[in-house]
């Protein structure tokens, strides 16, 4: 099965994942505009694409796992996975700041530093800048495979600051977030190789 799901991939273009990455978010934002999304539906996109977010998030770091354990291969997706939950970061983010808060800057500062999970999610989103601009061939060849992995294991801080936005979001202690942060603590768990651990080894 897992060859047949690798030839499948190795067939597949990558380009038209952005593409098609994209259309969740336009169909969001034509929700909205068409009176679709409730009594608020600026918070429901802000949700909703705050959500989409980390799911793809989570579909990245299934990557390592799939091809360890389950001898699948999608790393050709990953930067693309990768990308597109930067936009719907950025998207999520620009719905706040515009739609919600309408640019208010002195009220955006101060729910900042005044709100825990809105500085926890800035914090997350600044970690991505980084990723997101090294995500290309020319900068991790002037930075080196080595530098440019170490750089981009925040991918896993900025889920787990993700899903801890996420589960501070909310209003009361709810399942869904706590499902989310407990499917990113163990594709977390599943990326670490025991074999190399001192206890593996008999240290």
């Amino acid at each position: 099965m897992a060859d047949g799901i690798n030839r499948t991939a190795r067939r597949i273009p990558v380009w038209p994942l952005y593409i098609l990455g994209v259309v969740p978010a336009l169909a969001e934002y034509a929700l909205g505009l068409t009176g679709r999304l409730g009594v608020d539906p600026v918070k429901a996109i802000e949700q909703q694409l705050g959500l989409y977010a980390l799911q793809l998030l989570i579909a990245g770091l299934a990557i390592t796992p799939l091809r360890r354990y389950f001898g699948i291969n999608l790393l050709r997706f990953r930067r693309a996975i990768g990308l597109l939950a930067f936009f719907y970061v950025c998207a999520h983010l620009a719905t706040w700041l515009v739609l919600d808060i309408q640019l208010l800057w002195g009220q955006i500062w101060r729910d900042i530093l005044k709100r825990p999970y809105i500085t926890i999610g800035m914090a997350a989103f600044a970690m991505m800048i980084p990723l997101a601009v090294t995500s290309n061939n020319r900068v991790l060849k002037r930075m080196g495979a080595a530098a440019w992995r170490r750089l981009h294991r925040l991918t896993y801080l900025v889920a787990l600051l993700g899903s801890v936005h996420f589960v501070m979001l909310v209003k009361g202690w709810q399942l869904e977030p706590l499902i989310y942060m407990a499917i990113i603590a163990a594709l977390l768990l599943l990326r670490l190789d025991f074999r190399r651990m001192p206890l593996a080894r008999g240290a």
